[in-house]
């Protein structure tokens, strides 16, 4: 796989038809058996200190856990010295906090307090069969950083996460944000329509969605050994350890909420709750990314938040979070440090 360069755009979007090529084909495949993990075991006495704080706010904490304001259980990860500027990581579809683990020890390892959750339906959290759509994240992401009293948070969104952070931002403001990335994200809006004709057709979601009630373990495999890391591209070396997590994050979340999600993630426009961000905000994509096409997505976002910087790797995949991690890595930890 090629190695990455950074550059800095400011063109203007210019949209491209090719965009589903590779997505529409792992949008055709199909599942296996399902794996589930456990939790790790937090200090529940540190955390009941939190309780009535937690409560005030509509959030109760328990060990790494937190209550949503409707009853979901949302797990979550705390690295890093308490007392460090905040980072809070959302991750995307159909993964689990787990896939921000390399850009999460480098910002705790570098003094930062590193919040990674796993959205509701997804990883350890619980499986409600309602509400997984991008409304509800936001309002779970509120709830998490209300209960946890985070404040100055540089917050960063990676896929479907990214549309997560933009909705938060758009309901709940940016009192509690001082910075906002998006990472390889699907805003402002995946499908196409009379609007957004570069967006994807429909069709390809509800392909998508197809596959995942045929067989999403194969679905989620055809994904990871193909275009989500580039390993379909001529001379690319595919790593079995990135194809095993992709599909073990995969498999442990909710089949009802991972196929959900499917609609929330493509069919959700975040135009306006673009347009409400008012912090410095770090636009990062690769410009070979086949699940979330560059032109139509962060080259489009950086003309709704002008004052954004746009950073795009030259010949990086969708999932620059493991592929390109040291180069992510240093510019978000520069950025989080600026």
């Amino acid at each position: 796989m090629s190695k990455a360069v950074s550059k800095t755009e400011t063109s203007s979007i210019s949209r491209r038809d090719v965009l589903s090529a590779a997505f529409v084909a792992a949008a055709t495949a199909a599942a296996v058996s399902a794996v589930n993990s456990s939790a790790k075991a937090a200090d529940v006495s540190a955390a009941s200190n939190n309780q009535s704080s937690a409560r005030s706010h509509g959030g109760g904490i328990s060990g790494s856990r937190i209550t949503t304001r409707d009853g979901v259980e949302i797990y979550y990860k705390d690295w890093g010295p308490k007392d460090g500027p905040v980072v809070v990581l959302s991750h995307g579809w159909p993964l689990s906090s787990d896939s921000w683990e390399a850009q999460a020890f480098h910002l705790a390892a570098n003094g930062f307090r590193v919040i990674t959750h796993d959205r509701r339906g997804h990883g350890r959290s619980s499986q409600p069969w309602d509400g997984n759509d991008m409304d509800h994240y936001a309002d779970d992401l509120a709830d998490l950083i209300n209960a946890l009293d985070l404040k100055d948070i540089f917050l960063a969104g990676f896929s479907t996460g990214g549309g997560e952070i933009s909705r938060y931002i758009g309901r709940h403001g940016t009192g509690r944000v001082a910075k906002a990335g998006l990472i390889s994200a699907v805003p402002p809006l995946m499908v196409k329509t009379d609007k957004n004709p570069g967006g994807l057709p429909k069709e390809v979601f509800d392909g998508l969605q197809a596959a995942s009630l045929k067989d999403r373990s194969k679905l989620y495999r055809d994904i990871a050994s193909g275009p989500f890391f580039g390993f379909n591209r001529p001379g690319a070396v595919a790593s079995q350890g990135m194809i095993d997590s992709f599909w073990l994050q995969g498999m442990t979340g909710g089949h009802k909420n991972t196929y959900d999600s499917i609609v929330a993630f493509s069919q959700t426009d975040f135009t306006e709750d673009l347009k409400t961000f008012d912090v410095p905000t770090l636009i990062i994509h690769g410009d070979d990314d086949q699940i979330v096409p560059i032109d139509a997505a962060a080259r489009a976002s950086k003309t709704l938040v002008p004052h954004a910087e746009l950073k795009v790797y030259a010949g990086a995949p969708h999932g620059i979070t493991d592929t390109h991690k040291d180069q992510l890595n240093a510019d978000l930890l520069a950025f989080a440090k600026a």
